[in-house]
């Protein structure tokens, strides 16, 4: 099986080891993986801005790199929403396009929900003494269904204790494009998150997209914090004793 891994703008300026962890989870999980060196970004920015011109040109520039793949993968469930559910509505009225974005969208998943779904993986011999809260992206929940799948792979980490966290669902306050609109309410909207983390006197916080946690990282440590940010999957490829978000500098 043919994986292309879309690494994602914010894992390739801010955070590789979050691409070098999926790629090492997907290894483990028996697939054969290719990262194009040409990929960009997805396009989400523009379209979420409502520059459909632009989106469309990034859109086709994708779908033609990974259109040969048996499945892309991305660990983030906003890159991955925005090419499975997105690129269709783009291309809606494309007779061209339609049916090259609709097949992408087919193949195109979250990085946990494909180890979990697709490929059955479960991962062996990691262990991480800690506990943690799981915070849920809105686009990985609310636009592909991604909330028991993390944590089914949290689970086989020995040592790791998961600690519910209140209202986990509610947004971080990120949003891409928002927290530059609406600063204000964005500020607002992440402090209550991160009171609510604190509360759980955990010492990790995991999530799966970038974004999220570089925003919620950045309020933690702001405040004073001790909680440690990870994408869930450094910590299941055996790297949540690394630097954490906002330490590598």
């Amino acid at each position: 099986m043919k994986i292309g891994l879309f690494v994602t703008c914010l894992a390739d300026l801010f955070r590789p080891q979050t691409a070098f962890a999926a790629l090492r989870l997907l290894k483990q999980a028996g697939c054969a993986v290719e990262v194009p060196r040409a990929q960009i970004c997805c396009g989400q920015p523009a379209y979420n801005s409502g520059d459909a011109k632009d989106a469309k040109t990034l859109a086709r520039d994708v779908i033609g790199l990974f259109e040969g793949f048996d499945h892309v993968v991305a660990p983030s469930g906003s890159c991955a929403g925005m090419i499975r559910s997105h690129y269709p509505e783009l291309f809606a009225d494309d007779p061209d396009w339609r049916p090259r974005a609709e097949a992408l969208a087919a193949k195109t998943h979250e990085l946990t929900s494909f180890l979990v779904d697709v490929m059955k993986f479960r991962p062996k011999g990691v262990e991480l003494r800690a506990s943690a809260a799981y915070h849920d992206s809105c686009s990985g929940l609310r636009e592909l269904g991604v909330a028991r799948q993390p944590r089914a792979l949290l689970s086989a980490v020995a040592g790791l204790e998961l600690t519910p966290l209140p209202d986990a669902q509610s947004c971080c306050g990120f949003g891409g494009a928002f927290c530059v609109k609406y600063p204000a309410i964005s500020n607002a909207i992440v402090e209550e998150k991160a009171k609510a983390i604190e509360s759980t006197r955990a010492d990790l916080l995991l999530a799966g997209d970038l974004g999220c946690l570089m925003n919620m990282a950045g309020k933690l440590h702001r405040r004073g914090a001790k909680v440690r940010a990870f994408h869930v999957a450094e910590v299941l490829a055996g790297m949540g004793d690394g630097p954490a978000i906002g330490e590598e500098a």
